[in-house]
């Protein structure tokens, strides 16, 4: 039985033996992982760890060297990103990119969204807009929005493809630390909704707001997996991560 918010149904990602390698460095290595329908992940793990290359295999940035991708139960591990994303798998990317000289409503129609779903707030990406403080900003040109507006932006484009997975690869970079809490809370009432969600962040402070459960990188690999509490208090996890001896 699927449980809004976070409730474990059934498996919607899966990972087997995924790898990656650049120039003789294995970005990602043997890696394992299973996202259940309606989860909120948090991934971390110190720079080069490889989350970034996970979500280019996952996204089909990259391909793999070995290893598979399922997806609502298909291998999709070769399929390229434009199918990738009709099957309702969607990227925020760690670096914003958007169309500096569309304005924000002509970013949503390239999306697909309509003109009435743009307007409306009872729709998802409505109800984003509104809470991100968008539809105030709909006739603007996108390089006039401030830093977060246009990471916001971009999390609404994802959301506009309508996915099963939304993947955010830090999405707070750059953020102060209100903005960085507004973001923090709609991604929580967004995963309150069904939305299952992984992100990536370095930012402990936004991920201790959001973390359900936490997945560590290291060197490509899982290292750890826990609560929040339980990965905290890992020494392993403090030293890897955290810096400390």
């Amino acid at each position: 039985m699927h449980r809004r918010g976070g409730g474990i149904d059934a498996v919607l990602l899966e990972t087997d033996d995924l790898t990656r390698s650049f120039g003789g460095i294995r970005a990602v290595d043997h890696l394992a992982m299973t996202i259940a329908r309606g989860e909120l992940r948090c991934l971390i793990g110190p720079n080069g760890a490889g989350k970034s290359t996970f979500f280019s295999l996952l996204t089909g940035l990259h391909k793999p060297d070995a290893g598979r991708v399922l997806f609502k139960g298909e291998d999709i591990t070769y399929l390229p990103p434009f199918l990738r994303v009709r099957r309702g798998l969607s990227l925020k990317f760690q670096n914003v990119r958007i169309y500096r000289e569309l304005t924000v409503r002509q970013h949503l129609l390239v999306a697909g969204t309509s003109n009435r779903d743009v307007e409306g707030r009872n729709g998802q990406v409505g109800w984003a807009l509104h809470t991100l403080g968008l539809d105030r900003e709909l006739e603007r040109l996108a390089r006039e929005l401030p830093h977060s507006s246009q990471q916001w932006l971009e999390i609404c484009l994802a959301l506009a493809t309508g996915p099963d997975l939304l993947l955010l690869d830090e999405p707070t970079a750059g953020m102060t630390p209100e903005e960085t809490a507004v973001t923090a809370e709609f991604v929580v009432r967004l995963n309150s909704q069904g939305m299952t969600v992984i992100v990536v962040e370095h930012d402990m402070a936004f991920v201790r707001h959001i973390a359900r459960q936490i997945t560590v990188m290291h060197y490509g690999r899982v290292f750890a997996e826990g609560t929040l509490a339980e990965i905290e208090s890992n020494q392993d996890v403090r030293r890897i991560y955290l810096g400390e001896q």
